[in-house]
């Protein structure tokens, strides 16, 4: 038979697009080469290593398919002429599998760990020629094509190899570099063209509201080897850990938008190490179509959004954090993904990362797909993006958004719309396996990176190891969790005015009910100053000065309260309105003093904070904390001690929730001495009255609260007193 004789039909499929196995037909066979070159109007095939020509090309279909012998069975290039253009490029199809036979198992059983490398579009150099190699998991395609400005959006130029067993398609495109934009082009299990997808894997995005993907360069410069190696010690439990809360794209003032990533490395870096905060809490900043979601509606969860800069520019925000000694906390989101048709929704035309059943894969709540978690694949996916953060990107720890929506079947759901897990119950089995499944592998491949949970329930186990048989499930493997309850009870504590306080006063005591049953983070987060909530300062009742006074006072409270303490941005500075993610932080505010009182207090607090060990080394263990005045509703007056390690110096910690200054208010304590009162939120330059004790009381040996000495205060108004006692 002719070397060049090719199956018509199978040209057909080629020029229309159809056809499944791109390999079998082009690129070189026997003595031929085969190519699919629309343009072409000449096509020649050159040596590889120098310029013999091997043979040439004719046109044996209209749409622009070409065949011809060969001389030899080397490597080659193409040579097209098109009109009086001639250019000349290595043919795709005369490479081999461009991912390895590990790569594709380990993608088949969703265990592979290096995804971010793997799959998406990967400069790499094959077989001495360097390129793009593009690779997606889309199993039930019957065709994928890579599309872009580079072949004119035309999906009969590129189609992929399909990997049997893993259902990954791959293409070796030469000559290809970074800053090509590109989608993917597929043809559903029916044989229907579906809507253009971006890539899962991306490492970049198009600035939205563009939707194409971008190939990156993944060359990322680090020198934060020095904060990496006690990034353990940072994140640990008994550690100091104050975190800022940041909504990149508005932390700015409106002055200064355009936001980037640049611009936050020049200011926000400076700025926090000023404040003391030992760690920012970035809001989601993987790409998402919606501005308005805040990013927790991602698709790019591999992509830093473009909104804000260059996947570089993002890296040298975190390494810039990391030589000011700050960690980096990233918010992440397994739980759900938006229903875009270029993301991931019936990604290969069927619901490939979601469940099929929308009682199990649609979230009422959101208008969201919810990811099925009991398949590898999609476990795989996830796990991946987790650890492209922390190993590509250095995060320190990643926040795991709506962690109760993932553990619950029937979360925000009516009966008969939810469906039961293999046992008749609630629990979502899966969900709970793949939080202890990603908690181990980032304990093995990341050891001293925490994972947060924003878990608004009572699930048992938040913080415990995943092997803990004392809850019924296992523990979910979290270093630390959101205190919802404390937010919740306290908040509402001090909205009351204080004349009413007394009715309220469990809001506050409560807490300490379960303080130690999981290691907490007190959140006062972005959720609750939107959605007419208004602001920190809006919440506080009575005049002007009684608001930043009790403020200032709850503030105090916070950093006194056993838990890691967290602060929404414009927090600090008792920014007036509720935030608008379209619009800056209100920094003007500042040339009022009161405001700049109420940051100096933040400041001081947290600068307290790190100094004083008994303010945080106890921070997840009862025997940090002790009830000194727990029963004074009367008049809405708490104390209590904190206690770090031996030899640490306790605090005693006295609030005074009412606008009344108490006199000769006398608290037990556990020695007696001089006592230093290195904090009060009612001091002068703070913008409070400046009463007080003088710095300094003496502890008699007076019992009293079942403590052997006491301490007569003056209890200013609205007002928190931090006194520490003599070494």
């Amino acid at each position: 038979m002719n070397a060049c004789w090719v199956d018509p039909g199978a040209v057909d499929a080629i020029v229309s697009a159809r056809h499944g196995d791109p390999f079998a037909v082009l690129g070189p066979h026997g003595g031929a080469v085969r190519a699919f070159l629309p343009d072409a109007t000449a096509v020649e095939v050159v040596s590889r290593e120098g310029e013999a020509v091997l043979g040439q090309l004719d046109r044996i279909h209209p749409a622009g398919f070409w065949a011809g012998a060969v001389s030899a069975a080397v490597p080659y290039r193409l040579r097209i002429e098109s009109g009086a253009l001639v250019h000349e490029t290595e043919d795709p199809y005369s490479f081999g599998p461009a991912l390895g036979d590990l790569d594709v198992y380990l993608l088949a059983e969703g265990r592979h760990r290096e995804i971010g490398r793997v799959l998406g579009a990967q400069l790499v150099e094959l077989e001495g020629v360097c390129g793009v190699r593009f690779a997606v998991w889309a199993p039930n395609a019957r065709r994928v094509s890579v599309v872009g400005d580079f072949n004119h959006w035309d999906g009969r130029r590129h189609p992929m190899r399909l990997r049997h067993g893993a259902g990954v398609w791959e293409l070796f495109i030469p000559r290809l570099g970074a800053g090509v934009i590109y989608k993917y082009e597929m043809l559903g299990p029916d044989g229907e063209p579906l809507p253009l997808k971006a890539d899962p894997v991306a490492a970049l995005a198009e600035v939205p509201p563009a939707t194409a993907s971008v190939v990156a360069d993944p060359r990322l410069r680090w020198r934060d080897a020095a904060y990496l190696a006690r990034r353990r010690a940072c994140n640990a439990p008994d550690a100091p850990i104050s975190i800022y809360e940041v909504h990149a794209a508005s932390w700015l003032p409106d002055s200064e938008s355009p936001a980037s990533w640049q611009a936050l490395t020049a200011k926000l870096v400076p700025y926090v190490q000023s404040m003391g905060f030992t760690h920012v809490e970035f809001m989601p900043v993987m790409e998402h179509p919606f501005h308005g979601s805040w990013g927790y509606q991602p698709l790019g969860q591999f992509a830093p959004s473009a909104r804000m800069g260059q996947p570089a520019d993002f890296a040298r925000l975190v390494d810039a954090l990391h030589e000011a000694g700050i960690g980096v906390i990233l918010d992440w989101v397994p739980a759900h993904f938006p229903t875009d048709a270029h993301g991931l929704a019936r990604f290969d035309g069927t619901p490939l990362y979601e469940h099929a059943d929308p009682k199990e894969g649609f979230q009422q709540d959101w208008n969201t797909y919810i990811y099925n978690l009991g398949r590898n694949e999609v476990r795989g996916f996830l796990i991946g993006s987790a650890l492209h953060w922390i190993e590509q990107y250095h995060a320190d720890a990643l926040r795991v958004d709506a962690v109760a929506s993932m553990l619950y079947r029937d979360y925000s759901r009516r009966q008969g719309e939810w469906v039961p897990n293999k046992y008749g119950g609630r629990e979502n089995l899966e969900a709970i396996s793949f939080l202890q499944e990603l908690s181990q592998v980032l304990h093995e491949r990341a050891p001293g990176v925490a994972m947060i949970a924003e878990e608004s329930t009572a699930w048992p186990g938040v913080t415990r190891g995943p092997g803990d048989a004392s809850v019924a499930f296992g523990g979910l493997g979290f270093a630390y969790k959101w205190n919802m309850g404390w937010m919740h009870d306290t908040l509402h504590y001090m909205h009351e005015d204080p004349v009413h306080r007394r009715w309220h006063h469990d809001n506050i005591t409560f807490g300490l009910v379960y303080a130690f049953s999981e290691r907490f983070i007190l959140p006062l987060s972005h959720d609750e100053v939107v959605y007419g909530k208004g602001s920190l300062l809006g919440k506080m009742p009575g005049d002007e000065w009684q608001r930043f006074a009790n403020l200032r006072c709850y503030l105090g409270f916070m950093w006194a309260y056993p838990g890691k303490k967290l602060l929404f941005m414009g927090g600090e500075f008792a920014q007036t309105r509720e935030w608008n993610h379209d619009h800056g932080l209100d920094w003007h505010l500042l040339d009022d003093p009161r405001h700049a009182g109420v940051q100096k207090l933040v400041r001081d607090l947290n600068l307290l904070y790190r100094a004083t060990p008994a303010l945080y080394r106890g921070d997840c263990v009862p025997e940090g904390f002790r009830w000194v005045v727990v029963d004074d509703r009367e008049y809405s007056v708490f104390a209590f001690l904190r206690f770090g390690a031996e030899g640490d110096r306790p605090v005693l910690a006295v609030c005074n929730f009412t606008p009344v200054v108490r006199q000769g208010y006398r608290v037990g304590v556990p020695r007696g001495g001089s006592w230093r009162e290195t904090f009060n939120s009612d001091g002068a330059l703070y913008g409070g009255s400046n009463l007080g004790n003088g710095g300094w009381c003496t502890a008699e040996e007076v019992p009293s609260h079942d403590q052997p000495c006491s301490v007569v205060l003056t209890l200013p108004p609205l007002s928190t007193l931090f006194l520490e006692a003599p070494g």
